[in-house]
């Protein structure tokens, strides 16, 4: 009875990515399903159409500079928490997490008010700092996880053994805290990658990414290549996860490490 009804639920949650995957392979302009004979002339046009190369090459610089910029602001809040833990740097470690916390839209009107305000509006920077900003909180709590699973007493033992805090860092902390580093990198990637609606209120007017120039298709007209670059899309970010789940060590990600 378990297997069958969590054979339900895998089939329902993946039922909408096989509709999309069957409209995608229309051999006609059309997006109808089951679809109208065979055709992968549509994977091709990402490739071929000029508007929607720009629009994937575009998401994905924003989402590689967004989510590294989110790591670098990560990174240290967590190492300040783990070497010590204060008020300040719990308000800090909040105010990190909470932008995620809140619903996209609030987000994307503050940035919209802000850069409007800054004279930046429509600057591609604008959607990098605006998503790293807003994605910042997943690297920092793989992060944090990741601190706080190091045994303080190797730490100790290689102080003792007269390693300096460069050399603990880099012999010690960093091979440790990579997996989690990667991850959060990952996460913040595949988010900004899909994101509209921040993406959408700063540079919206000035550039495409992929779901600005799905949205505004959708205006003049259904295309297959829609649902294309939306399989996709959603192979990369398999792909992706897969791979924090072979290399990273996915149930310490989640926290769930055994303790001693």
């Amino acid at each position: 009875m378990t297997r069958l009804f969590l054979a339900l639920i895998g089939l329902f949650l993946a039922a909408p990515v096989a509709i999309i995957a069957g409209v995608s392979l229309n051999a006609q302009q059309s997006l109808v399903f089951p679809p109208n004979g065979v055709s992968l002339r549509w994977y091709a046009a990402i490739a071929t159409q000029a508007d929607w190369r720009n629009a994937l090459l575009t998401s994905v610089s924003i989402a590689a500079f967004a989510a590294a910029l989110a790591v670098a602001i990560a990174l240290p809040i967590a190492y300040a928490l783990w070497r010590r833990t204060t008020v300040v740097g719990r308000v800090v470690q909040l105010l990190g997490v909470s932008p995620f916390v809140l619903p996209p839209v609030i987000t994307a009107l503050g940035a919209l008010a802000f850069w409007s305000t800054a004279g930046f509006y429509g600057s591609s920077f604008t959607v990098v700092v605006s998503h790293a900003i807003f994605f910042t909180s997943l690297p920092l709590v793989t992060l944090t996880l990741g601190f706080s699973s190091i045994d303080r007493e190797i730490v100790e033992a290689a102080r003792t053994m007269g390693a300096d805090e460069r050399a603990v860092r880099r012999t010690i902390l960093a091979p440790m805290i990579r997996p989690y580093l990667v991850s959060g990198f990952a996460f913040a990637f595949v988010l900004s990658l899909n994101e509209y609606i921040i993406a959408y209120m700063t540079v919206g007017f000035t550039m495409e990414t992929v779901p600005i120039k799905i949205f505004n298709a959708l205006r003049y007209g259904y295309t297959p290549v829609m649902a294309s670059i939306s399989v996709l899309f959603v192979a990369l970010a398999a792909l992706v996860f897969g791979l924090v789940a072979r290399f990273g060590d996915l149930p310490k990600l989640l926290g769930a490490w055994e303790r001693r």
